[in-house]
């Protein structure tokens, strides 16, 4: 008898107990599946412990903005989940210009300069033609925070912008997934190492040394991918291509206009009219000039015998 009404009085109090406790327990777990539901992953920032006094009050988050409280009457099942911040974000930005200057030279020294000063550097150059022909390109790499001042500072050295275009690329997905893909690797690799560490016959060895090259070749391909994108993404890439501004047309004709040249011109002129001369009386001299003697001795002696035969009389006939 005793017995039973100790155990009475024991379940009445663990069902007041509860009932006093079922508030704050439901709160509690309610914070435990916010946490594990956006805990690991990056940008998924879970509500501090005063998320639940916020949504009684209000919604009302640091720095006097709302979040946008559901006005849940306090159950404190709503964590607050960030954007990630534009700092994090991977954009690889890629521009092209095309300047007309007054000197190639004195513009890529100018142009290099200035994305010295801003932290860049020049990664190749190529120059071609000549004279008015002539120009120049020059690739440079820029840190992406001072991409617009880069392009501000080389647009700067131009009389006049022939063209320009630039692109941008949002990578972060693919470094972030990258990221992934190495870490699982790793995992792998781990777990064969420690595979390999307890085998003891020669073919199970050798298998697994074969997973292991093949997992680490995929970890080394990964992470250089990953280097690259994120290499690019922090120095954006602008190609410059400067070319000569034109001579104005008065100019341009002065510049043509030589007077020692055109000297040397007519003298040429005259020298070859000369030689032209010249060689003409060598071939009638040598040539024609015989030619002409033979035909008029011809010419004269058939002359002669036309006018010896018509003088001479024709002989009488016989008379009768």
């Amino acid at each position: 008898m005793n017995a039973a009404l100790v155990g009475t009085a024991l379940l009445i109090g663990s069902v007041f107990v509860l009932t006093l406790l079922g508030s704050p327990v439901t709160g509690i777990l309610s914070n435990v599946g916010s946490s594990i539901e956006g805990g690991p992953y990056p940008g998924n920032d879970v509500a501090s412990d005063d998320t639940t006094d916020g949504a009684t009050t209000g919604g009302e988050t640091s720095g006097g903005e709302t979040s946008g409280g559901s006005g849940t009457g306090g159950s404190g099942t709503g964590g607050v989940i960030n954007a990630a911040p534009r700092d994090d974000l991977l954009i690889i930005k890629t521009g092209k210009m095309t300047l007309q200057v007054d000197g190639i030279g004195a513009a890529i020294t100018s142009a290099t300069e200035r994305i010295d000063t801003l932290g860049g550097y020049a990664s190749g150059s190529q120059r071609s033609g000549s004279g008015e022909d002539a120009q120049a390109t020059i690739s440079f790499r820029v840190p992406a925070a001072r991409w617009d001042d880069a392009m501000n500072a080389v647009r700067g050295l131009a009389s006049e912008v022939l063209t320009e275009e630039s692109t941008t690329e949002d990578v972060t997905s693919q470094v972030v997934d990258l990221g992934a893909r190495v870490r699982n690797l790793q995992a792998t690799e781990r777990a064969l190492q420690s595979i390999m560490d307890r085998a003891t016959v020669i073919k199970d060895v050798l298998s697994v040394q074969a997973e292991l090259t093949t997992v680490r070749g995929q970890i080394e391909q990964l992470t250089a991918e990953k280097a690259h994108l994120e290499d690019r993404a922090a120095y954006s890439s602008l190609t410059t291509t400067f070319v000569l501004k034109p001579a104005p047309v008065l100019v341009e004709q002065q510049g043509q206009f030589d007077p020692a040249s055109e000297v040397d011109a007519a003298s040429a002129s005259l020298v070859g009219v000369l030689q032209g001369v010249a060689t003409a009386g060598i071939w009638f001299g040598i040539v024609w000039l015989p030619i002409l003697i033979a035909l008029a001795v011809v010419t004269l002696i058939g002359a002669l015998i036309v006018r010896r035969f018509r003088r001479s009389p024709f002989p009488e006939p016989v008379g009768n």
